[in-house]
């Protein structure tokens, strides 16, 4: 782990000249590309540009130094009112340990091994939720791959009981919300949240292979893949598991569309986050071969996908169709290593004051951690960026706690925060 020192001010591009990094192996990652896949060639923009204000010096420190190494750790949430932290594992489990630097025990909440499937290298259990009642309720959701029958991936919420050490999920008290058909072992997405409106959001990929060969992405009608869907599960039952919110922008069926779909033309939104004073939902997207991007995701928009790679032309590689799509506000080039997004978090917490309102994500491959002003983002805008790290350990996820303060999960086993 390499820690930073002062922030450096620096372009997406020179960064992505002077870094480099080994293969990934990312549960978000993109398949090696194949001699039949389509290969961009339209240039990205990029930001070259030097951000004329420094968010503040930070560096990166391991968050709690006692813990045992965690196993591909893919999503981390602060248990409400109990100062204790939850960690899902890509193979099946999830974690709690105390919210202490000095946590040095590992409690069990949850063992779903048996139910998912890890027979690709992103299946697994891919994304962890509470409930924004939890204190009250105890309701905990989770997205998984699972074994058995039709290759798909599963939305479930489970009931917890107890607190502290003794908070447990019953593996019988599993209700099943949603069962989507994957066609391959990749570009399952796993991005889930609850927004401040109560509703429940999921991170779809396109169902994976090269290219999106199904059209998934620009499809709203046969399957929910490609798409980021919205989801009312607040009474829900074995005989309705979830509600359609009556605000979606399909919810009359539009041209045959899922009523579930809230946005849609991605190809594997590796985590999606809300910024907890605007309610703004920001997604990092994988790319396939030559972008990665940032999107400030809204009602009803169509991203590109894949008709569009980021801001450039995917296919037809030159002069493609751009009415109604939605630019990323940020993308970059996999170069010197960078090869798959994770997105972040826009900082909100009190440790480092001049980063409020920046958007903070990764790059898994290279392990690069940048920073923009959201202030200075819009749809297509490829904001000026700052480093915050060159490289380090892959990072697979980041986290947030109550007071808003920011977790990294990498794949050396550790959880990292960002402090002065």
């Amino acid at each position: 782990m390499r820690c930073g020192g002062r922030l450096l001010v620096v372009s997406v591009l020179g960064l992505l000249l002077a870094t480099g990094c080994s293969d990934s192996d990312s549960p978000a990652a993109s398949p090696e590309p194949t001699s039949e896949e389509a290969t961009p060639t339209s240039p990205a923009p990029v930001a070259t540009q030097v951000t004329p204000v420094m968010p503040g010096d930070a560096r990166f420190e391991v968050a709690f130094k006692g813990l045992p190494k965690l196993e591909r750790p893919i999503a981390m949430v602060e248990v409400p009112g109990q100062a204790r932290m939850m960690v899902a594992l890509q193979d099946g489990r999830i974690l709690a340990f105390a919210k202490d630097p000095g946590a040095s025990t590992l409690d069990t909440v949850l063992d779903h091994r048996m139910k998912t499937s890890r027979d690709g290298n992103e299946e697994g259990l891919l994304g962890l939720a509470l409930d924004p009642s939890f204190e009250r309720n105890g309701f905990l959701y989770a997205y998984y791959s699972a074994v058995g029958g039709q290759r798909r991936t599963v939305l479930s919420r489970f009931s917890t009981s107890g607190t502290g050490t003794s908070l447990h999920a019953e593996p019988e008290s599993e209700l099943v919300i949603l069962e989507v058909p994957q066609p391959f072992a990749n570009h399952n997405g796993g991005a889930l949240v609850f927004g401040p409106d109560g509703m429940l959001y999921l991170g779809l990929g396109d169902g994976g292979a090269a290219g999106d060969p199904q059209g998934n992405g620009q499809d709203v009608k046969r399957n929910l893949l490609g798409s980021i869907i919205r989801i009312d599960v607040r009474n829900a039952t074995g005989e309705r598991p979830y509600a359609i919110p009556p605000d979606n922008p399909f919810v009359n069926g539009t041209a045959g569309a899922r009523k579930e779909t809230w946005a849609y033309g991605l190809r594997n939104p590796w985590r999606i986050s809300f910024d907890r004073e605007t309610g703004n939902l920001w997604a990092g997207d994988v790319g396939q071969n030559a972008h990665e991007e940032i999107d400030l995701v809204e009602k009803g928009r169509n991203y590109g996908w894949n008709v569009m790679e980021g801001a450039s032309c995917y296919k037809p590689a030159n002069g493609c169709p751009r009415e109604g799509l939605t630019l990323p506000v940020a993308d970059y080039p996999q170069d010197a290593g960078a090869c798959s997004v994770t997105g972040g978090y826009v900082y909100r917490g009190k440790a480092l004051p001049a980063l409020r309102g920046w958007y903070v994500y990764a790059d898994f491959c290279n392990g690069a951690v940048w920073t923009f002003d959201t202030a200075a983002a819009g749809h297509g805008d490829n904001p000026a960026v700052t480093v915050l790290r060159a490289r380090g350990p892959s990072i697979a996820s980041f986290a947030e706690d109550a007071a808003g303060e920011l977790y990294m999960l990498a794949f050396d086993g550790k959880v990292y925060r960002l402090v002065p």
